[in-house]
């Protein structure tokens, strides 16, 4: 459904997607504020910043601020009039549907997830609670707000899903990589999950008319990330000269997506998406984990170098259960369709990454030096 006036497009299109360039549904006044769940979280909250600060749109931000969400993370949005925090379960029904009265989104953003797949199976009720149950709740006050809409708010509005390519299972060496159709295969309480809110999201739209739109990414890293993935991991075990742990023999494979890139690629498709359509976004990035811990070394190495290579530190550990071989995203169909395509390669993105935790060690050391230092549930970290 095209709702944008002719004239208006090519301005729109010009000025506020420089890496979406297909012809889209949604006209940019029609974009006045979101409502972004999970946005305190590390995914979340990059795309909460490039919303306010890039495109200009009023963000009201509902993060239930589990271990993982952090508002230092939001540090520079403090005063702001475009970003209101509010603080939330999305399992609370009744507070969700409070929130789409007050504050009357033009579009949901549903980032808010447990995420971990080494918490999953340590504890997996949290992880059916908030993916499933929440997302489910979600879906139900979106749904009643969305039926009192009226006329070009109606037809604008938006509930955008985003997901992960763990729903799909895992691949073996030389599959082809995930498409949009690919099968359902999850192998973790994780996956498993976000599976089950992937389908509840299509259900609302097929059943209810929902206008949904559902995103899978592969692996994201960057800024902001919470120290119990692989990635900053590595990094601050690096510079503390701990050992740095690595699942199995590190041949575990995953397409990594730098993850600046990705909140572009989301906007792009709220706003230029088809509901009932599903956009896989990769990093065209694969790499075994090893060859990537030991290129985090490496950079390491150059730009802020030890008494030994880090390297020397790398310790290979007991595989977790279940742990899925390979991931790969084909990101052909929102090339092709919306005309997005990351930024960052390999080299740059982990470089700037890397850079970014030297030079914001406050960040990082506020969370570490408190109980969770580099662990979870009491065991290494690695997310291989």
């Amino acid at each position: 459904m095209n709702i944008m006036k002719k004239q208006d497009f090519f301005f729109f299109a010009l000025v506020f997607q420089p890496q979406c360039t297909h012809n889209g549904s949604m006209h940019s006044e029609d974009l006045r504020t979101v409502l972004v769940t999970g946005g305190a979280g590390f995914i979340g909250s990059n795309l909460v910043r490039l919303l306010v600060k890039e495109k200009g749109i009023r963000v009201i931000n509902l993060d239930k601020l589990t271990y993982a969400g952090n508002l230092e993370s939001l540090a520079d949005l403090d005063g702001d009039p475009n970003h209101l925090f509010v603080q939330a379960d999305l399992c609370d029904g009744e507070q969700m549907r409070s929130i789409f009265r007050e504050h009357q989104p033009d579009a949901v953003m549903h980032l808010a997830a447990e995420s971990h797949v080494d918490r999953s199976i340590d504890g997996p009720g949290e992880f059916i609670q908030t993916n499933v149950v929440g997302t489910f709740q979600l879906l139900q006050a979106a749904l009643e707000y969305y039926r009192g809409l009226e006329g070009a708010r109606k037809n604008a509005f938006r509930f955008h899903h985003i997901s992960t390519d763990e729903v799909f299972g895992t691949l073996q060496m030389g599959d082809p990589a995930f498409t949009e159709t690919t099968p359902y295969d999850p192998h973790s309480p994780y996956s498993a999950s976000k599976a089950s809110s992937d389908h509840l999201a299509r259900a609302w739209m097929d059943t209810y008319g929902l206008p949904v739109l559902v995103t899978n990414c592969s692996n994201n890293y960057g800024p902001y990330q919470f120290p119990e993935k692989l990635i900053p991991v590595v990094i601050l075990k690096c510079l503390r000269g701990d050992v740095i742990p690595v699942y199995g023999k590190g041949e575990n494979i995953r397409d990594w997506l730098y993850v600046v890139d990705h909140a572009e690629a989301l906007h792009c498709v709220l706003t230029r998406g088809s509901p009932g359509e599903t956009y896989n976004i990769g990093g065209n990035n694969e790499r075994q984990n090893i060859e990537l811990v030991q290129s985090l070394c490496g950079i390491l190495d150059e730009l802020r170098p030890g008494a030994t290579p880090y390297a020397e530190n790398i310790s290979f550990v007991t595989d977790r259960p279940g742990h899925d071989l390979r991931y790969a995203i084909d990101a052909s169909k929102i090339k092709r369709e919306l005309g997005w395509e990351p930024k960052e390669t390999f080299a740059s993105g982990f470089r700037k990454t890397v850079q970014w935790y030297l030079d914001n060690e406050a960040w990082w050391q506020r969370i570490v030096s408190g109980d969770y230092q580099l662990t979870r549930l009491g065991q290494e970290s690695n997310a291989g």
